[in-house]
């Protein structure tokens, strides 16, 4: 039951959260204002429905280097870590 009225609040709060979003177009008075907001909305709702592109290889090698760095990081700070007496 708490299920079934869950998933129901969560439906109508993103159906009237996008409701809300067309009807604020449809209320601005100049007309190319008007119809700059409707190319923003189309645009918006485009990318949401275009399906996530796998990354660039260019970008994997960036986030493979990243990654690389922040190891190097972390053997440093260990390696200066040890140096530190726990004890004195």
């Amino acid at each position: 039951m708490r299920l079934t009225l869950s998933v129901s609040l969560a439906f109508i709060v993103i159906t009237v959260t996008q409701a809300a979003a067309i009807e604020t177009c449809r209320h601005i008075q100049d007309k190319t204002e008007r119809e700059a907001c409707y190319h923003r909305q189309e645009e918006e709702l485009a990318a949401r429905r275009k399906p996530d592109a796998a990354p660039a290889p260019s970008a994997e090698s960036k986030t493979l280097q990243s990654l690389q760095q922040m190891r190097r990081d972390d053997a440093e700070v260990y390696r200066s870590i040890r140096g530190i007496c726990n004890g004195c």
